[in-house]
């Protein structure tokens, strides 16, 4: 019984190890300046990530153009390495502040440390030293190409005037705001237990009451809601357009309440899975085609005019970059300075 044990061991350690060689048989090498594999492992990660976005499994045509993405990745970093292009420390940091940044506006405030690895993690699936890792790889990258293909990228020219206007002129029937409200709120969160959404209802009555429609005491509420320990939340709602997107997400009963409200009026106690809301509307838009010195999104600085250039713009610069992006890339592969294994592909 011993012995057919040992030999069930020594079969499945076999299979382990036999699987454990194949994750690092490679499907590819890559030999600009040096010979670099690319693993079975290597490419079924990055295919995990995208079957992970996209919900479903890769064809085996669409694995191929995920190697042929790596392989190019690889060309352009040895080129990088061969011609002394690098990204330095500062760099790097420069653009994770960058990322840090933009996770403070969406939060308020500044990420904590924990907060932004966390975030890092569930949006690459890498932890924070082996992002910055494959972030300095990407600047790399994006670094070589800016400087082999620097005429080109700079011949991109900022729209006229009169390409601007003609875009306008062409597109104006879609640049419609919708009649708008911007509203200030008073939030009371309903809480997880029974305890507690009952805790809720009641400091929401009270407030309620104690408001009365007045918008003075309103206001008062107000501030006395951005006070440590007010038990509630208060401050500036924001801009809500009246469409179908948009009343999904606030509810209908909130739609309704807040367009049946004039400039300064207070709404009545509103009741959702959240919580309870009272609302004062401080600003009103009808629906109006936008013109273009118009601004383009309320709460925004930036005009009809403005949106349009940049948008103009940023198709030409996406243009050119995939033109110097294809230019390079047919450059690096130029006497084919890598090789296939396409049985490793299949798996």
């Amino acid at each position: 019984m011993k012995r057919i044990t040992s030999v069930v061991i020594l079969l499945c350690c076999g299979v382990v190890g036999l699987f454990a060689q194949a994750e690092l048989q490679p499907v590819a090498l890559v030999k600009l300046t040096k010979t670099e594999p690319i693993t079975v492992k290597q490419l079924k990660t990055e295919v995990q990530k995208l079957e992970a976005q996209s919900g479903r499994t890769l064809t085996l045509d669409e694995r191929k153009q995920v190697l042929e993405v790596m392989i190019n990745k690889r060309l352009a970093l040895q080129a990088a390495e061969r011609d002394k292009v690098t990204v330095s420390d500062a760099e790097l940091n420069q653009q994770l502040q960058q990322s840090r940044a933009l996770m403070a506006q969406s939060l308020g405030r500044q990420p904590t440390d924990a907060e932004f690895e966390a975030a890092v993690k569930k949006e690459t699936g890498y932890d924070l030293a082996t992002y910055k890792e494959e972030l300095r790889k990407e600047l790399t990258v994006q670094k070589y190409l800016l400087t082999q293909k620097k005429d080109l990228i700079q011949s991109i020219k900022a729209p006229t005037e009169a390409e601007i206007k003609d875009f306008y002129e062409l597109n104006k029937a879609k640049l419609v705001r919708p009649d708008t409200v911007r509203f200030s709120m008073i939030f009371v969160p309903a809480g997880n237990d029974a305890a507690s959404k009952a805790k809720a209802k009641e400091l929401a009555e009270k407030l309620a009451k104690d408001i009365g429609g007045n918008p003075a005491k309103f206001d008062e509420m107000v501030l006395k809601g951005q006070t440590p320990n007010a038990g509630y939340q208060a401050g500036d709602g924001g801009y809500l357009p009246k469409s179908a997107e948009a009343q999904q997400i606030v509810g209908t009963e909130f739609m309704n309440v807040a367009f049946s409200l004039k400039q300064g009026e207070v709404s009545r106690l509103l009741e959702n899975q959240k919580g309870y809301q009272i609302i004062k509307v401080t600003e009103t838009y009808s629906q109006k085609v936008l013109e273009l010195d118009d601004i383009y999104q309320l709460g925004t600085r930036i005009t009809v005019r403005e949106y349009i250039g940049n948008m103009l713009l940023q198709q030409r610069q996406q243009a050119v970059l995939e033109k110097a992006s294809n230019e390079l890339v047919a450059e690096l592969r130029k006497g084919n300075p890598f090789q296939i294994f396409e049985k490793n592909i299949a798996w």
